[in-house]
C-alpha cells in the first residue's frame, strides 16, 4: 500500500504553529496512509512556544516534529517592523527546508511512501521556492478567518488610507472603517509591503486550507471562491487543540488553582477575561479594566499579563500583580474575582462555570468560544484581531461589543466601558447567546461524516493522494 509523507512549516508563534498541528493530526487520524512532518524554527524570544513544541513532541503517534537548524536572526538594519523580521527569519531558512525535503524525498526511493505536499502558513510563503524546485506541490494552511484571507488579497493601497475612511472589500459585506484595519496596513514601514508579497505568493499554490467552516462565514467564502486567479478554497475547520495548554502548562500549579476556583462558582456565572499568548496590557488600561470589573460587581477570571520588555518578545505573567491594580482591589473582590497569569483558555471556556468571554478576538479563540458556545465581548489588541472583532459584531451578530478599535499605545478603554460591556456580556443578550449555541452546534456537525468541513477534508485527501 503506497503511504502519503505530508510536511508542515509555521511561523513560530503559537497561534500559527498550534493550529497547524492540529489540522496535521486531523489529516493523519482522518487517513491511516498519511504520517506527518512538522519542520520548526526556533526564536529564543519565544520560550513558550519551545515549550510547547517539546511537550507535542512526545505525544503524536503518527507526527514528527524535527527542528531545523537555528540561523543567525536578521540584523536590525534589513527590518522596521516584527512582520518583517519574521518574514526574514523564515526566509533565511530556505537552504535547511530543502535540505529536510530533499532528505525524506531520497528515503522515499526505497519505499512505498510518497512526498503528496508540503503546507506553508501565512507568513512562510517565500519558501514556495524550494518546493517548487523539488516539485513538491504546495498548498497555503491559513490559521486565520476567510474574512483576512480576502483582505490579505485586496490590501488597499497606502495612498488611499489618506484620503479615504471605509473601504470595499469583497470578503466583508460592508464597508471597512480604517480604524478597524490592522496596523501592518497601516504602519508606514515595511509590514504592508511584506504582506502584499505574502499574499501575491498564495495564488501560486495549488490549494488554500483555511481553518473556517462554511456555516460561519458563507460571504467570505463565496468570494474568494468567485476569484478566478485563487487555487481552491478547503474549509475544514474549526480545527482547534480543546486540551489546549493544559497539556503542556509551563505552570502546573496555577492551572490546578485555576480549576479549583472555577469548581466553587455557579454554573454560567464567570466572565473569563483573557487577550492572548501575545497579549497584554500597560498599568493604566490595567487599572481601568480593575475598576470597570469592580462596578459591574460580577465574577471574574482575569488573566493578566505584562508587556513584553523587547520587540519580538512575548508577555510574562506579572512578578506582583498588586503593583500594577488599584489599591485593595484583590481584597475587596476576593470573594468573586480571582485574577492570575497563563490560563489554559481552551479548559477554562469548556467549564460549566464560564458564561462569557472578553478576548482579543484572536481567530483560534474565538473558534474556541463558539465551540464551547461562550459569548464573546470583543477586545482587539493586535494583528488581525480588529477585523475579527468587526465581522463578530457587524456581519455575524455574534459577540458583544466593548471596542473594536483599541491600539495598545492609543486611547484608553475607559471603566464606564469595561463596566458597560461586561454587563450587557454577562446580564443581557438571550438572543445572542440563542445564535451563539446555534453556531456551536453547526461546528461540530461540520466535522462529523458528511458535514460541511467533513467533505472538504476527504476532497483535500482526494487530491493529495491522486
Amino acid at each position: 500500500m503506497t503511504t502519503f509523507e505530508v510536511v508542515f512549516i509555521a511561523t513560530p508563534a503559537l497561534g500559527n504553529l498550534v493550529p497547524l498541528v492540529e489540522f496535521a493530526n486531523l489529516l493523519t487520524n482522518h487517513d491511516p496512509r498519511f504520517s506527518a512532518t512538522v519542520l520548526t524554527i526556533f526564536m529564543p524570544q519565544r520560550p513558550l512556544v519551545n515549550t510547547y513544541v517539546q511537550s507535542r513532541a512526545s505525544s503524536l503517534a503518527n507526527i514528527r516534529i524535527l527542528h531545523l537548524p537555528t540561523v543567525d536572526p536578521p540584523p536590525p538594519d534589513q527590518y522596521q517592523s516584527s512582520i518583517a523580521f519574521l518574514c526574514l527569519h523564515i526566509q533565511n531558512h530556505k537552504h535547511h527546508v530543502k535540505n529536510a525535503l530533499l532528505s525524506l524525498l531520497s528515503s522515499e526511493s526505497n519505499s512505498p511512501v510518497r512526498l503528496a505536499a508540503v503546507f506553508f502558513d501565512m507568513f512562510c510563503s517565500s519558501l514556495i521556492d524550494v518546493a517548487t524546485e523539488l516539485s513538491v506541490p504546495c498548498y497555503l494552511y491559513f490559521a486565520s478567518p476567510a474574512s483576512f484571507l480576502g483582505f490579505t488579497l485586496h490590501l488597499p493601497r497606502p495612498d488611499s488610507l489618506d484620503s479615504e475612511s471605509e473601504f470595499a472589500i469583497p470578503s466583508f459585506e460592508n464597508p471597512l472603517p480604517k480604524s478597524v484595519f490592522p496596523n501592518f496596513a497601516l504602519d508606514a514601514n515595511d509590514a504592508s509591503s511584506w504582506f502584499s508579497y505574502l499574499a501575491r505568493r498564495y495564488r501560486e499554490t495549488k490549494g488554500i486550507v483555511v481553518n473556517t467552516l462554511g456555516e460561519l462565514e458563507p460571504h467570505a467564502l463565496q468570494s474568494l471562491h468567485d476569484d478566478s486567479l485563487l487555487p481552491r478554497v478547503y474549509p475544514i475547520g474549526p480545527v482547534l487543540d480543546l486540551a489546549g495548554s493544559a497539556r503542556w502548562d509551563p505552570n502546573p500549579v496555577q492551572y490546578k488553582r485555576i480549576m479549583e476556583w472555577l469548581d466553587r462558582q455557579p454554573a454560567a456565572s464567570v466572565v473569563l477575561l483573557c487577550f492572548g499568548s501575545m497579549g497584554s496590557m500597560r498599568a493604566e488600561q490595567v487599572e481601568q479594566i480593575a475598576i470597570g470589573l469592580e462596578r459591574a460587581g460580577v465574577r471574574f477570571l482575569w488573566a493578566l499579563r505584562e508587556p513584553p520588555k523587547a520587540q519580538l518578545e512575548d508577555p510574562r505573567d506579572y512578578l506582583n500583580e498588586v503593583d500594577v491594580l488599584p489599591d485593595g482591589f484583590l481584597q475587596r473582590t476576593a470573594e468573586i474575582g480571582l485574577v492570575c497569569g497563563w490560563v489554559p483558555q481552551a479548559k477554562v471556556l469548556g467549564h460549566e462555570a464560564v458564561g462569557g468571554f472578553v478576548s482579543h478576538c484572536g481567530w483560534n479563540s474565538i473558534l474556541e468560544s463558539l465551540w464551547h458556545g461562550v459569548l464573546v465581548a470583543t477586545w482587539p489588541v493586535y494583528a488581525e484581531q480588529h477585523l475579527n472583532a468587526f465581522q463578530m459584531i457587524r456581519e455575524l451578530g455574534l459577540a458583544v461589543e466593548i471596542s473594536v478599535d483599541y491600539r495598545v499605545g492609543g486611547d484608553l478603554v475607559r471603566a464606564e466601558a469595561v463596566e458597560k460591556g461586561v454587563r450587557s456580556l454577562m446580564e443581557g443578550s438571550d438572543e445572542l447567546r440563542r445564535k451563539v449555541k446555534e453556531m456551536s452546534e453547526k461546528c461540530k456537525s461540520s466535522l462529523v461524516e458528511n458535514g460541511s468541513s467533513y467533505n472538504n477534508l476527504v476532497s483535500l485527501i482526494q487530491e493529495l493522494t491522486s
